[in-house]
């Protein structure tokens, strides 16, 4: 074996065997492969693409490459979810001890934000004491005290997986299907999980711009899933516009928090309740009700546990940006407007997010949503709240937001009702 022939196979459009896929994946872990010819492959597949049998060898090779997870010695079903990112998706704060109370262990391996993308990792250490980091005793003392665990991946797990995606980001190959779709199913089934809920996104916020594509990472994924094991269904939703009425770290552990607490945005209680019972019914609890274990408490009971499990203080006050700016509306009329990819790009320029993985983060950093496509406004009315420490930042927040990303549009007419909101949820795929 050696990289250049297999380079020339994928760049010549042709299919790369099982024996040559084992060897690059192992070679490239090992260093023996090097950046640059690992480079060009990625643009090999980008360009050409996998078949799904090459997808799935190269999801097992990057499985093969690390540990695998055992949950086994748990007195119950395991379920996991895996959402490809958008601006303001705190799903899986309220979603994990919510599904934990309907009877199921939770062990969710979640990451950091980057770019316009927040991350599960960041939002949850601005609770003050929080741990990500746990040993594999730690997460299965902390699924078995609170049901469910939600932490940093190991460095054991798919490294070839970690070597392979920091190469991605920094060579234009990162939209590539099958290697995003490899990239997640390798950690998700080398996590041990026994079942799987993806929330493909969809929209301006999203990775995936459009349903056909969003619709062919699902389908891929799920059936890499099937191929390994794992009962996968996917759902793809909607991230055109923000998810829920904050973007931002601490901003969205309490707006997760008022979901747990029985409130909450009515997008956000939709999809948590949409992705609950399709993780529920995957790890064979059907009849669990999600709905009932919010409203009883029952759900905000495991959400406690969990976070003192993992050093927190569920009670401490979360952190407060040092500086305030508040956008209002130029007229009356309809918010028709609010584009998702700009709300994070904005939120990213408060200190929210990063631009590299290693960049620090402000806890109080984002921006509040006074309105939805859809509302009926006020000239002067706020529409959105900026958070942060350094309010030198306001300036390319507000950049960001210009042009059509936020735009209100005169009301034809009375309007004393705002128009029903579609479902976040466009499609299953299973």
């Amino acid at each position: 074996m050696d990289a250049i022939s297999i380079i020339r196979t994928k760049r010549d459009g042709g299919a790369l065997t099982p024996a040559q896929i084992d060897w690059v994946v192992d070679a490239y872990t090992r260093g023996t492969v090097a950046d640059e010819q690992m480079s060009a492959l990625a643009m090999a597949i980008l360009l050409n693409g996998m078949d799904r049998a090459e997808i799935a060898r190269w999801t097992a090779a990057m499985i093969a490459s690390g540990d695998r997870m055992d949950f086994s010695s748990l007195d119950r079903p395991t379920t996991d979810k895996h959402s490809t990112g958008g601006v303001g998706d705190k799903i899986t704060l309220p979603l994990a001890p919510l599904v934990a109370a309907c009877g199921a262990a939770v062990p969710q391996l979640s990451g950091r934000g980057l770019g316009h993308t927040g991350g599960t990792l960041d939002k949850l250490e601005s609770v003050p004491g929080w741990r990500a980091r746990l040993s594999t005793e730690e997460m299965l003392d902390v699924l078995r005290e609170a049901g469910a665990v939600i932490c940093a991946a190991g460095d054991g797990l798919a490294p070839a997986d970690r070597k392979l995606y920091a190469l991605r980001d920094v060579t234009g190959t990162v939209e590539s299907i099958p290697l995003i779709a490899s990239s997640i199913m390798s950690k998700k089934i080398a996590e041990g999980t026994g079942a799987l809920v993806l929330d493909v996104k969809v929209g301006s916020g999203a990775f995936m711009k459009n349903l056909d594509d969003a619709r062919e990472l699902a389908r891929t994924m799920v059936g890499l899933g099937k191929d390994h094991g794992v009962r996968t269904v996917a759902l793809l939703t909607d991230m055109s516009v923000p998810l829920g009425l904050a973007a931002g770290n601490a901003l969205e552990v309490r707006e997760s928090v008022e979901v747990l607490a029985g409130g909450g945005p009515a997008d956000v209680v939709e999809l948590t309740l949409a992705l609950a019972r399709e993780m529920l019914d995957a790890a064979g609890l059907p009849d669990a009700d999600p709905a009932r274990a919010l409203a009883d408490g029952s759900a905000m009971d495991h959400w406690r546990r969990m976070i003192t499990a993992q050093g927190g203080d569920p009670d401490a006050p979360l952190p407060v940006a040092r500086e305030q700016h508040t956008l209002t509306a130029p007229a009356s009329g309809v918010l028709t407007a609010l584009d998702a990819y700009a709300v994070g790009v904005a939120a990213w320029r408060l200190g929210a997010g990063r631009a590299r993985k290693e960049d620090p983060v402000q806890a109080g950093a984002g921006i509040e949503l006074h309105a939805r496509p859809g509302d009926t406004v006020t000239a002067g009315a706020p529409l959105l709240t900026l958070h942060t420490d350094t309010p030198e930042r306001f300036e390319d927040a507000l950049a960001a937001l210009a042009d059509d990303a936020v735009a209100v549009t005169p009301a034809e007419g009375p309007r004393s009702v705002s128009p029903a909101r579609p479902s976040v949820v466009l499609e299953r795929v299973d």
